[in-house]
């Protein structure tokens, strides 16, 4: 099966243009799925082969969010080969996705965020980074990923837009605020690193190489244990509390699923329920009637 999963990664990469992080998942996915059949020829696979496999990540306690995305990883891949002729006919066409809980979002307050922002006091170099990191994932609302792929010259320094790549390589454009932009120039003015590998980057470490998305969780990470703030939190938690705030303050629906760069507005009305949460606490406090 390994030289047909490598034909599908091939094609998500370049026909695709699928992101880095869906390539490393579906390739875990996918050999996972191999070493589970064992020495089974691919023109064998059959439906019953993917329940057993159903059976096995259930058996494994695998949570339900975990077993749909290998399914959903499995459906695209057998899609693929059916379509190029590989397969006469598609074995995953049958199986149901478990149904999935809807989580609502882990979001900070306002209060919590300003606190997780000057944590980095900026004293030092690293220091300044930092608080240029916070602030810029809250102000744009960017991914982790997002960030740590920022160039210098995706920023618009004076219109206050960075250009921003995507799920998909797809391009968007964020507004960023005038903090963000102020802590930014700031570090950048500062940065004494003797030899830059990477002079386009925005974000360096300490050996003048791009920042990657696991150190930037890093920092964030840091300083959450600094602050003695409640588990789970991440960078992607920063993205959930700019969601959260603009519609809480009126933003539309529409407008935030732009600057989240969501395909779907689907994915973008989770934050509703966080707001109507909001508007019921504030509507049995205030109504003398509710």
């Amino acid at each position: 099966m390994i030289r047909y999963i490598d034909k599908f990664i091939y094609y998500l990469k370049i026909e695709k243009n699928a992101s880095e992080y869906t390539i490393v998942n579906y390739s875990i996915d996918l050999r996972d799925f191999g070493n589970f059949l064992g020495d089974t020829e691919l023109e064998a696979i059959s439906y019953l082969d993917l329940r057993r496999y159903l059976a096995h990540m259930r058996g494994r306690n695998y949570s339900k969010r975990t077993i749909a995305r290998k399914l959903a990883s499995l459906r695209s891949f057998f899609k693929f080969l059916y379509r190029e002729g590989y397969l006469k006919a598609n074995p995953a066409s049958g199986v149901a996705t478990p149904k999935l809980e809807k989580k609502l979002p882990l979001f900070l307050d306002t209060s919590e965020v300003v606190k997780l922002i000057e944590a980095a006091d900026g004293k030092d170099e690293a220091g300044l980074r930092d608080r240029a990191i916070l602030e810029t994932l809250y102000s744009t609302g960017v991914r982790v990923g997002e960030l740590a792929r920022l160039n210098i010259d995706d920023i618009d320094f004076i219109s206050g837009v960075v250009k921003v790549f995507g799920k998909g390589k797809k391009e968007r454009l964020a507004p960023i605020g005038d903090r963000a932009v102020r802590t930014i120039r700031n570090y950048l003015e500062k940065r004494k690193i003797k030899r830059l590998t990477d002079k386009k980057a925005v974000f360096l470490n300490k050996n003048g190489s791009r920042l990657t998305d696991r150190s930037m969780r890093r920092v964030v990470a840091k300083y959450v244990k600094r602050l003695s703030l409640r588990d789970g939190i991440s960078p992607h938690t920063l993205r959930h509390s700019f969601a959260t705030h603009l519609l809480n303050r009126g933003a539309d629906l529409r407008s935030v699923q732009e600057l989240l760069g969501h395909m779907n507005l689907s994915t973008t009305q989770i934050y509703t329920h966080v707001t109507t949460k909001r508007l019921k606490e504030v509507y049995e406090k205030a109504h003398p009637r509710a």
